[in-house]
């Protein structure tokens, strides 16, 4: 039902995860399943467990040169931004709905957290500007850990820890937690491109084990595990890893795995019944986050910064939330917090409704801000086997609609010495090419390459591909390859 079920939320525009909330809803007590489902630590547990690998997926799809240049900006989204947003959302919550001060903290920041599984879901399907895409994405992968940090303290019992011991320890836990994350992914990526697995099927598996290792690793240390595993997986999303398509497919799909299940558990842990009285308020504090905590934070968190009004706009509206807020309003429930069920039912309400209302219209303000007009060229979908022996590599070169690649002549590729364009398939033949055969859409090259250009053949073809033939002299994607 939920595969049939991403059809229908691809041609409505609905992120996927409201119709997987409705089946976990239409499953549970007050539903045709009848089932009665209350363990809030289990529901924890798992969702933990599937926005590890979530972040794993969407860290193996961020493209580090994306993202580079916008790191500062959604850092400060994620710290300061949220820092802004929780203090504006618990007030409103305070004063507007009548919520005492550690609820209102505990709701301000569990609904401060964008969503990775909601972000890369709906922005992958828009053809926004790399920088914009890059600090939505690198923003959402970033900011759970502050505000786990956050609604684990104002959970606890007792008095809540003073706000400089606070940010200290958000700022020590986000140390520990890079640190491991990028040095986890970076002996990860060295030993899979050193070390030849038997089977290509085990290298999507190895992947995923790293990845995992990175968020146990920073969890053991005290560190962000989340922030770990995002910046493992993106180290090694960006190393250029053999059979890589089919590592992609295989994160791809346990992606939409652990979103279907950890969706429907959610809507399982639902009882909707008892939500009636629940209903305005979270209308009321989502009305507070979304028109006045999420602006606020995006021009306060990006004052240092030079962005335009038009993408701090749509930074704005595109703050969307998920499963994340839902589950880490479990924590209160786990720790017994007086109110946590309504916390929890304000807060799922709060999703459904903007999501609901964010989603689709992203889109169309995307294009109202002239922000989803000319997408960019599309890249090329290269696959790497290693040749040990011979110490080199095979590339599998795809030439997709939209590729600059198209109409240029095998000669004109000027890859460096020691890398040839050896087959072209096109059409279900295959031939080998002259330096004079002519490229066209939807051709398959098969390119080899010595080790020590293998890394600059892969950019020359990736800058021909974005750039055209003339890609270098133009100052397009350009490699330092001249001839």
């Amino acid at each position: 039902m939920a595969v049939a079920a991403v059809r229908i939320s691809s041609r409505s525009g609905l992120p996927s995860l409201l119709v997987y909330l409705g089946i976990g809803v239409a499953m549970g007590q007050d539903g045709i399943g009848d089932i009665h489902f209350d363990n809030a630590e289990m529901t924890q547990v798992i969702g933990y467990a599937a926005l590890v690998v979530i972040l794993s997926e969407g860290g193996l799809g961020t493209k580090w040169r994306e993202i580079r240049p916008v790191l500062p900006t959604a850092s400060s989204l994620a710290v300061a931004g949220v820092a802004v947003s929780v203090g504006v959302t618990a007030a409103g919550a305070h004063y507007l709905v009548g919520l005492d001060w550690r609820q209102s903290l505990i709701i301000g920041a569990v609904v401060s957290s964008t969503d990775a599984a909601a972000v890369f879901s709906v922005l992958r399907r828009i053809p926004l500007p790399a920088r914009v895409k890059g600090v939505l994405e690198a923003e959402s992968g970033f900011n759970d850990a502050p505000v786990v940090i956050l609604v684990v303290s104002f959970s606890a019992a007792g008095p809540v820890e003073h706000w400089y011991v606070l940010i200290a320890e958000i700022a020590l836990e986000l140390a520990i937690g890079a640190a491991i994350g990028l040095a986890v992914g970076w002996l990860g990526s060295f030993g899979l491109r050193h070390v030849a697995l038997p089977a290509s099927g085990l290298y999507p598996i190895a992947v995923m084990a790293i990845a995992v290792t990175a968020y146990a690793a920073g969890a053991m240390a005290h560190g962000s595990g989340f922030l770990a595993v995002y910046l493992a997986s993106m180290v090694l999303g960006n190393s250029k890893l053999p059979h890589w398509p089919a590592t992609r497919g295989f994160a791809e799909g346990l992606g939409w795995i652990a979103q279907i299940g950890m969706f429907v558990l959610l809507g399982l842990l639902v009882t909707p019944h008892e939500m009636g009285d629940d209903i305005l308020p979270a209308i009321v504090i989502g009305l507070v986050l979304t028109m006045v905590a999420r602006p606020l934070s995006v021009v306060t968190a990006l004052l240092p910064f030079r962005v335009a009004w038009r993408e701090q706009a749509l930074l704005s509206w595109a703050g969307l939330r998920g499963a994340v807020p839902i589950i880490l309003a479990t924590i209160p429930m786990v720790n017994g917090v007086e109110g946590s069920h309504r916390i929890f039912n304000i807060v799922f309400v709060l999703v459904v409704v903007y999501t609901l209302v964010q989603g689709p219209t992203l889109p169309w303000l995307a294009g109202k801000l002239r922000l989803g007009e000319g997408a960019e060229a599309a890249d090329l979908g290269i696959e790497s086997a290693p040749l040990e022996r011979l110490r080199g590599h095979l590339l599998s070169v795809a030439i997709p609609d939209g590729s600059q690649m198209h109409g240029v002549e095998v000669g004109e590729l000027r890859l460096p010495a020691g890398a040839a364009v050896t087959l072209v398939v096109r059409d279900g033949t295959s031939f080998v090419p002259l330096p004079t055969t002519v490229l066209r859409h939807g051709d398959e090259l098969l390119v080899v390459a010595t080790d020590p250009v293998r890394d600059a053949a892969e950019r020359r073809l990736r800058a021909v591909g974005q750039g055209g033939k003339l890609a270098g002299w133009l100052g397009t994607g350009g490699d330092g390859v001249r001839t």
